[in-house]
């Protein structure tokens, strides 16, 4: 089975990309190699796939048809797993419009070329913004989700309704993978633990948004690939899944989480709350565990040493 991940070399790409290398699919991973962060770091990231004879790189914008309807036809791809998209909340504010192009605009084009090709397995990589300040806890997928309060919530909200749409007109099996706050080796720099964890290392200060009350499911990276391969064994039809860590954890004990496995005290610049952050997030996967047998294992305890390693040893 030949398998197309999109922004294959980003964080959760290049880790699915081992997985599913090491389970003898071929691979074909495709990454613009924007510069929202430093393209080198990505490339590093693919490390352990470049040079095997089942993977390829294609160097390629999703919201370029001709290269994407290319990537289909040569290389004969049964399933595509679209993770590419413009990331973060705080950025998404300062250009919407560039978020809706990417993130609206190129899964559009993904869907179509999967039409046009036959691709009959489509997982679509959504995010926990789309529950908004959600009241109830913790989130579960049968919950309203009409108010994003940021541009990149509305762009994974209007991804998973394109998602829907081709499903309903095609017949296409098609899951939607909300994914809670992912964490581990690789993390993207901007995220809170790969930003946190690197400031407290050098010395320096660490912005800390708001009261610290604000809590977050950190979910290992481990979890989260275990989820997208369940969900490529068992797509059929439209689903939606939460995969998460189930544990929200505020942003003072995150900090506190962080210096412990740092052997470090972290020195706090308090800023105020920022436009677009939802309050908490908390996943339900009692659906995921049910039909896709989704269990995560991995403790923020547990998961944040390994993540510490990882940092010192890649000297990012």
């Amino acid at each position: 089975m030949t398998i197309l991940v999109t922004g294959g070399a980003g964080f959760i790409g290049s880790h699915l990309c081992e997985a599913l290398l090491q389970r003898e699919h071929k691979v074909v991973a495709l990454d613009s190699f924007d510069d929202f962060y430093e393209p080198a770091v990505k490339r590093t990231n693919l490390a352990k796939c470049e040079g095997k004879d089942d993977f390829s790189l294609v160097e390629g914008d999703i919201r370029d048809a001709d290269t994407v309807n290319t990537v289909l036809h040569e290389h004969g791809v049964d399933v595509i797993v679209h993770l590419a998209a413009r990331a973060g909340v705080r950025p998404s504010i300062e250009q919407p419009v560039l978020y809706q192009d990417v993130n609206v605009g190129g899964t559009a084009v993904l869907l179509e070329a999967a039409r046009l090709h036959g691709v009959r397995k489509f997982i679509f990589a959504s995010s926990s913004s789309v529950y908004g300040n959600n009241k109830k806890v913790p989130f579960a997928e049968s919950d309203n989700v009409d108010f994003p309060i940021s541009p990149y919530a509305a762009s994974k909200k209007a991804g998973e309704l394109l998602c829907h749409t081709f499903h309903h007109l095609y017949g296409m099996d098609i899951t939607c993978l909300r994914f809670f706050t992912v964490y581990g080796p690789r993390q993207r720099p901007d995220l809170a633990i790969h930003k946190f964890a690197r400031l407290i290392e050098a010395a320096k200060p660490i912005p800390v948004f708001g009261d610290g009350t604000m809590m977050r499911d950190h979910t290992f990276i481990d979890d989260i690939v275990d989820g997208v391969l369940r969900a490529i064994d068992k797509c059929a039809g439209f689903a939606i899944y939460n995969l998460g860590n189930s544990h929200p954890v505020s942003l003072a004990d995150l900090i506190t989480a962080i210096e412990r496995a740092l052997g470090k005290k972290a020195t706090l610049d308090r800023q105020p709350p920022q436009p677009g952050d939802v309050d908490r997030t908390f996943a339900d996967v009692s659906r995921a565990r049910k039909e896709l047998g989704y269990v995560p294992r991995t403790a923020l305890a547990d998961g944040l040493p390994r993540f510490v390693n990882w940092l010192r040893s890649s000297g990012q």
